[in-house]
């Protein structure tokens, strides 16, 4: 079995080893090291190839933010990051999923969700709270003018429209009666057109650009 491999960073050690009971005791994931800042983890990234880090937002050093921004723009798309934050509306967690982290986690998740979490992100899906998502979005304020020039064809913007719900991409072929594998083959072409490094930051321009307006109501 070839296990997800988890570096954990966070300032707080009894965050980390809480982390790190809940994730080796899974048999398709192991971690491969730890950091208590920011400015740790390209040297730890480079010494242990993890396939997912989970990032604290807020460290006293280096942050989240920075951390993301720099390490995501030095390696390849592989590697994902997922975002521990303590409260979901922050602006924080939108910065740094801007920034390239593929989602955010709740530091009082439980066991199954940071499991299920580390998973969902290291198959390639985004980690989405769209409620949280929609809130920071229309908070930031970006300035509405659609998405007309990305090209996308009307399947392509039926995706975005779904993967901005939050939905996997099983349930989008579901809803839309189309195969898991086509559906991919779409989500794959969606950030590609959109110049975006992956479907979360695919669906945060999908706010910010008004396609899927942010206001919770809608």
């Amino acid at each position: 079995m070839n296990r997800i491999g988890v570096l954990l960073v966070d300032d707080e050690p009894l965050i980390r080893s809480g982390l790190r009971a809940i994730l080796d005791s899974e048999p398709d994931i192991v971690v491969v090291g730890e950091a208590s800042d920011g400015a740790e983890v390209p040297g730890r990234v480079r010494r242990t190839r993890p396939d997912v880090v989970l990032m604290d937002v807020r460290m006293p050093a280096v942050d989240g933010i920075r951390a993301t921004e720099h390490l995501l723009s030095a390696v390849d798309g592989s590697l994902k990051v997922l975002v521990v934050t303590t409260f979901e509306n922050d602006d924080h967690v939108y910065d740094a999923l801007r920034a390239g982290a593929s989602g955010f986690l709740l530091k009082r998740a439980g066991p199954e969700q940071i499991v299920g979490a580390v998973r969902t992100v290291a198959a390639g899906e985004s980690l989405l709270f769209p409620a949280a998502i929609r809130w920071l979005a229309a908070r930031h304020g970006r300035t509405a003018g659609g998405l007309g020039d990305a090209g996308l064809s009307g399947r392509e913007a039926e995706v975005l429209r779904l993967m901005a719900t939050g939905l996997s991409n099983g349930e989008i072929a579901q809803h839309l009666f189309l195969g898991v594998q086509t559906v991919k083959t779409h989500v794959g072409n969606v950030p590609a057109k959109l110049g975006a490094r992956d479907r979360t930051q695919a669906v945060i321009r999908a706010f910010e650009s008004g396609f899927v307006p942010p206001s919770p109501e809608t």
